[in-house]
């Protein structure tokens, strides 16, 4: 009775949430330029080529902007969302690497070999490199490219490094998380190093600068040294809101009423990271870009919900193949949008900003055959039919397998306990295990997360390996209908069937001592000869060593209370 009367109130209460107003042309503590209040707007035109400003924000929640009802104040995000096109349609991966990966290529991860997991610091391993980057096809239309963030798509020699794929000038951390001041990535007990690379060396003298004011700080710098009338490519990952949670404490002082720690901080730093957006946006004005610019804003996967964020009323979490870990926020802001102010609900996946931005910028995409992704600048623009009717989320064959997966239960074409997770048209089908699948509400309360009022629902479904839901009339994933419509199962098999024959070898090798930081000067970077990387990049781990090392993750301190929760929560260090 405590699951349902809870739910109601989070129905009512929870989704209540709405945040506070802003002064838009307010001083932020991290503005470094500042806007002419005179400036006038020119008519929008592309008789040039667009300046492309992509943001790409790390593991926040689907809940954590204003515009969905948040108790998290993003005022910059509501506003250029209002302005521009939001696309509530909008689906990425469950975890890091994967989204980049499609971002950069076009491609989905069967395609590249990087379907299961994250590429990790020690491993011999890197986005393919006989993929055609995006940033490379936007230099042959004749931008200049610049990234500032996190790359985490390896760097184990040089020629994996982003200023070797197509971007002119870097800034920023090649693993998964740093943090926020030192720069500092532990990947296990003793092997730490520094990683925070400018261009292609260590930028030692940037340590203590706290990134998200670092990286916008950049960007202006890379607009006020160019020229507007030269495109310009900048892709900005920012490393918020990925832990450790750290934020500057004047933002977390204005959640000082929140109750949850987690929380607090987390909401700290999507306030800041909002702020950023503003000086960026503010530098695009000041500069002379804005008015032939297009700004395209994603998150790179669920949020992490033991870590602060939230993707409620969405089932699930960043690593898992529900809603909640891949469906994500996502906006267009720009002058040339033809139909602006705007809710869409076109089907767009994050493949598809490869054949948009490339066809934006007027560069020739004939010579990149087999692109999974489409242009869906008509839809976003327009309000035009998206071209994409389903997206394959992912098919892992080295994940572990279900326990009650079998043949037999794909109707003998598709093995149920290998993870997988396809959607065509409205219907959405997951096999194996998908990961934690519980509904978790903003936590707003002092202890939460609790057992209390959730334990019932963990117990459902373990004894599965096909889930069916109808996303268009069900997006919070509550009704599974595999039992009721089996054909419709049976034709989504055969879509996965279809795609895991074109489906290249996993790419995985094992972790390689040479690799340690101490080894290369204190700092995490490239490591191996070209002769070592082609022993080892087509090497995949053995399962039992990676068993084994998935008992050493990160977030061991938690798991104990998780695996009450959820026998089956997901091990992997995501």
């Amino acid at each position: 009775m405590a699951v349902y009367a809870l739910t109601g109130f989070s129905l009512v209460s929870l989704l209540s949430f709405g945040y506070l107003s802003w002064d838009w042309m307010k001083p932020s503590l991290v503005a470094d330029v500042a806007m002419d209040p005179m400036e006038k707007s020119l008519p929008p035109t592309f008789a040039r080529p667009p300046h492309i400003i992509f943001i790409l924000t790390d593991d926040q929640g689907y809940h954590d902007v204003g515009y969905h009802g948040s108790d998290i104040q993003t005022p910059t995000l509501d506003r250029l969302a209002a302005e521009g096109v939001k696309l509530e349609n909008y689906y990425i991966q469950p975890i890091c690497t994967p989204s980049r990966s499609q971002l950069i290529t076009g491609r989905y991860q069967i395609h590249t070999g990087l379907q299961h997991s994250i590429i990790r610091p020690r491993q011999p391993n890197c986005l393919p490199l006989d993929q055609v980057t995006l940033p490379q096809k936007l230099q042959e239309a004749g931008y200049s490219t610049h990234m500032v963030g996190k790359w985490h798509l390896g760097f184990y020699k040089k020629e994996c490094l982003p200023t070797r794929r197509g971007f002119d000038t870097f800034l920023g951390s090649l693993t998964g998380n740093v943090d926020y001041y030192t720069y500092d990535n532990c990947d296990g007990p003793g092997v730490c190093g520094y990683d925070l690379h400018e261009g292609e060396d260590v930028a030692w003298d940037q340590s203590g600068k706290y990134s998200t004011f670092l990286y916008a700080q950049r960007v202006s710098k890379i607009l006020a040294s160019h020229s507007p009338r030269e495109p310009i490519f900048i892709y900005v990952a920012f490393q918020a809101v990925h832990t450790p949670l750290q934020s500057p404490k004047e933002y977390i002082y204005r959640y000082r009423s929140m109750g949850n720690v987690a929380r607090r901080k987390y909401a700290a730093m999507v306030t800041c990271m909002d702020e950023a957006v503003k000086n960026i946006t503010w530098a695009l004005k000041k500069y002379g870009y804005y008015d032939n610019s297009v700004i395209v804003f994603s998150t790179d996967n669920g949020g992490q919900t033991f870590s602060g964020g939230s993707n409620w009323p969405l089932r699930g979490r960043k690593g898992t193949y529900w809603e909640g870990g891949v469906r994500g926020i996502g906006f267009v802001h720009s002058p040339l949008i033809k139909r602006k102010r705007r809710t869409s609900w076109a089907l767009v996946h994050i493949t598809d900003w490869y054949p948009t931005l490339v066809s934006l910028a007027r560069g020739n995409l004939s010579n990149v055959p087999g692109l999974d992704g489409y242009n869906v600048w008509p839809a976003i623009s327009e309000g035009k039919e998206s071209p994409r009717t389903e997206i394959l989320h992912n098919i892992d064959p080295l994940y572990n397998h279900a326990k009650y997966g079998s043949l037999e239960d794909g109707f003998g074409i598709w093995n149920t306990a290998v993870q997988a997770s396809i959607r065509v048209g409205e219907w959405k089908l997951l096999t194996g295990d998908p990961g934690y699948s519980d509904w978790i509400p903003p936590q707003t309360l002092t202890n939460f997360p609790g057992s209390w009022w959730n334990l019932e629902r963990l117990t459902n479904g373990l004894k599965k390996s096909v889930w069916l839901f109808n996303i268009t009339a069900d997006p919070y994933e509550r009704y599974d209908l595999s039992d009721q419509r089996p054909d419709v199962v049976r034709t989504l098999l055969m879509r996965l069937v279809h795609y895991n024959r074109t489906a290249i070898p996993v790419r995985y090798p094992a972790e390689n001592p040479r690799a340690h930081p101490d080894f290369n000067g204190g700092a995490w970077g490239p490591w191996a000869s070209e002769d070592d990387a082609e022993k080892w990049e087509d090497i995949r781990e053995p399962l039992k060593s990676r068993n084994k090392k998935k008992k050493k993750c990160k977030i061991c301190k938690l798991r104990s209370f998780f695996r009450k929760l959820n026998t089956r929560l997901m091990s992997n260090r995501i």
